[in-house]
């Protein structure tokens, strides 16, 4: 058999397998020393004066790449620092912490313009023209100036409205104004709500009132309205008595004034408006985009809009909007410092979504300017930040001015416009609850995730190539870590706003590349938004605060059967009458509350007299050839927990029984809107 170099035993085994003895070593240099003697040496160098070679160990510095060993004898666990950890392990991850770390040196990303002469151009010009500093100084006042100007003109004129005979200046509106509060909020028998006929109101509406929705499920007989404009009656079948159309006194009048043609949903308009007093029937009908609601039951309150009244009002948000945008497009595409750019642009938008485009629910101009002073001051602190951590290192020393116009500023005015842009998506709040109940809401969550998930992955090969990688991914393991802190609090609910959401991700565009500069802008663009027209909502909420007046899950009243008396032409009364009665109360729960026909009609707690509150008995009005819902709720206190489903009482006098599960109203002030002529919930 041939002997191989590496057979052990072999004569010829190389000399790598050879680990030479220490003093052998010695003794052999120190008769070459002797040998041949170095010039000028006199003595000879003892063996004891000899650095002993070291013995490879793992303490050993030297790499296992300058050993000249075979790869199976570097990677043994002799030369390995960590020999518990497999081979495998520690060289995949020292790939993966050099693919972190990145390019070296680091490749900091920077936008070359294309068409440069062209971008370039203001920039020469503004240096060519107003080269010195203070002249550039009133120059920038100067536009700030027609800015204001312009645009206060405008507004100013939009807020104007002439008076409109005896029923004086319009009063402004917004979309989600009505006369009756929902639910119970009006009160027993309605009387927070009253006076329900004789008055008449001079309204102005804003526009692109027809998209308002309600956000939880709203019953209206045994119907229950979600997601949808809430306009609950309209012109009658019957017109020979009164040809107007009439609507129920809980419908959103901005809407109802579409739907009957008094205003117009793209410019708004003004219009007066009349109670009308008890209707006992309300018609369905589809007209200018809105479909009216039915109800075929009585309801206390109704509502008609004049015929005939001359009133010119006009909402300018859409020249608004081109003022603004032509603007600051004209300072985008002129001005390089970052710092003026960003703020200026940020106060322009702000002031512009708070004003015209989406401003929040108010009762008069003192009282917005209020609300947006009280939000802009935060507001701009946060700007700072974005600006110092964030934007600043986006904008320094970009010159590609259309890019930068387009991209930035496009994308900042298209975050801005949320209510016209995204208002496609069937995502209104990011809870488990809306998401389970809104229709489409999983489905555009998930394509959402998957497109931020691509996002992600572009960004972080940006900033592995700047060499920022692993301080980023610190900082978004420190932002995991507190929300997995949020969600641990016992009794509190994690709500993402998207204004929170701007916050966490404006970080992750913090580089010079134009996806950056799109998505930044879309960003600053949503949180100016949210602040200008939410405010600085709570990142945590309680159930209460989280689901409002919606489902509770709270337990619901079972009955016993009602017992009903139809009237004949013998009994001593002509009205016919329905009794319900139910066992007696959990200790839980203080008393019950019944709403007929979306009203609240009685009220009874455990201490009451004759009955303690277990009985309740509905008399049927003479003549009246309809059904009658009926819906019940336990009590706690004061307050009124979950509904069951309407029961029917049919106008053939017989009981249909109510479906299982609650029914739940909305509260018209979680978008806006408010009572007109009573109490505000």
């Amino acid at each position: 058999m041939p002997n191989f170099p590496w057979r052990r035993g072999s004569t010829t085994e190389p000399e790598y397998s050879r680990v030479p003895n220490d003093m052998a070593m010695a003794g052999r240099l120190s008769d070459e020393e002797a040998a041949h003697p170095a010039p000028g040496a006199g003595t000879r160098t003892s063996t004891e004066s000899l650095e002993r070679p070291r013995p490879l160990t793992e303490s050993t510095d030297t790499s296992s790449s300058d050993l000249s060993g075979p790869r199976f004898i570097q990677e043994d666990g002799t030369y390995r620092k960590y020999p518990w950890i497999p081979t495998r392990v520690q060289r995949y991850s020292r790939a993966v912490v050099r693919w972190v770390k990145g390019p070296q040196p680091p490749r900091r990303q920077h936008i070359n313009p294309w068409f440069r002469s062209v971008q370039e151009a203001p920039i020469r010009l503004i240096d060519t023209y107003v080269p010195k500093k203070k002249a550039r100084l009133a120059l920038l006042l100067f536009f700030y100036l027609c800015w204001g100007l312009t645009f206060g003109l405008t507004l100013r004129y939009s807020q104007i409205a002439a008076d409109i005979g005896s029923y004086g200046q319009p009063v402004a509106i917004d979309c989600g104004a009505t006369f009756w509060s929902s639910g119970n909020s009006c009160g027993l028998q309605g009387s927070d709500c009253r006076p329900f006929e004789g008055q008449s109101l001079a309204f102005r509406c804003p526009a692109s009132c027809a998209g308002f929705k309600v956000l939880n499920p709203r019953a209206v007989g045994t119907q229950e309205i979600n997601y949808a404009s809430l306009v609950i009656g309209g012109p009658p079948e019957d017109t020979s008595v009164d040809p107007r159309a009439t609507y129920r006194g809980d419908s959103f009048l901005c809407q109802a004034a579409i739907h009957a043609g008094v205003i117009n949903d793209s410019e708004g308009g003004c219009g007066v408006v009349s109670k009308n007093g008890e209707a006992s029937s309300f018609t369905s009908s589809e007209a200018n985009g809105i479909k009216s609601i039915g109800f075929d039951s009585h309801f206390p309150l109704s509502f008609v809009f004049q015929p005939d009244v001359s009133c010119s009002a006009k909402d300018m948000r859409w020249p608004l909007l081109t003022i603004s945008v032509i603007y600051t497009s004209i300072l985008s595409i002129f001005v390089t410092s970052p710092k003026v750019f960003f703020f200026t642009i940020f106060t322009t938008v702000f002031i512009h979504v708070g004003l015209a485009s989406d401003p929040p629910t108010h009762s008069s101009m003192l009282d917005l300017l209020q609300i947006l002073v009280s939000r802009f001051l935060p507001a701009m602190f946060v700007a700072f930040v974005f600006y110092t951590f964030a934007i600043r290192r986006t904008l320094l020393n970009l010159t590609a001015q259309i890019d930068k116009t387009v991209l930035w500023l496009g994308g900042c005015w298209v975050g801005s416009l949320t209510n016209y842009t995204f208002d496609f998506i069937p995502i209104q709040r990011l809870t488990p609850h809306d998401l389970e109940q809104q229709p489409g809401a999983k489905a555009a969550l998930a394509f959402i995730a998957i497109l931020l998930l691509a996002i992600v992955a572009q960004q972080i090969w940006s900033f592995r190539l700047e060499g920022r990688l692993v301080r980023y991914l610190g900082f978004y393991a420190i932002i995991l870590l507190g929300i997995i802190v949020c969600i641990c609090i016992p009794g509190l609910n994690l709500r993402i706003h998207h204004y929170i959401l701007c916050i966490l991700l404006i970080p992750g565009t913090s580089m010079q590349t134009r996806p950056s500069l799109l998505y930044q802008g879309i960003l600053l663009g949503l949180f100016i938004n949210g602040i200008a027209r939410w405010g600085f909502d709570s990142l945590l909420q309680t159930d209460a605060a989280l689901l409002d007046d919606a489902q509770h899950n709270s337990k619901l009243p079972t009955l016993l059967p009602p017992t009903i008396k139809l009237a004949t032409t013998t009994a001593s009364t002509s009205n016919s009458n329905i009794t319900f009665t139910w066992p007696g109360l959990e200790t839980d729960f203080d008393g019950v509350s019944i709403l007929v026909n979306d009203v609240e009609r009685f009220r009874g707690y455990v201490d009451d007299e004759p009955r303690n509150g277990r009985g309740f008995m509905w008399e049927r009005q003479a003549g009246l050839d309809s059904n009658e819902y009926f819906r019940f709720a336990f009590m706690q206190g004061t307050a009124t927990l979950d509904y069951t489903r309407a029961g029917t009482w049919t106008k053939e006098g017989k009981w249909v029984e109510m479906a299982p599960g609650p029914s739940r109203r909305v509260k018209r002030e979680e978008r806006g809107g408010g009572l007109l002529g009573g109490s505000s919930e």
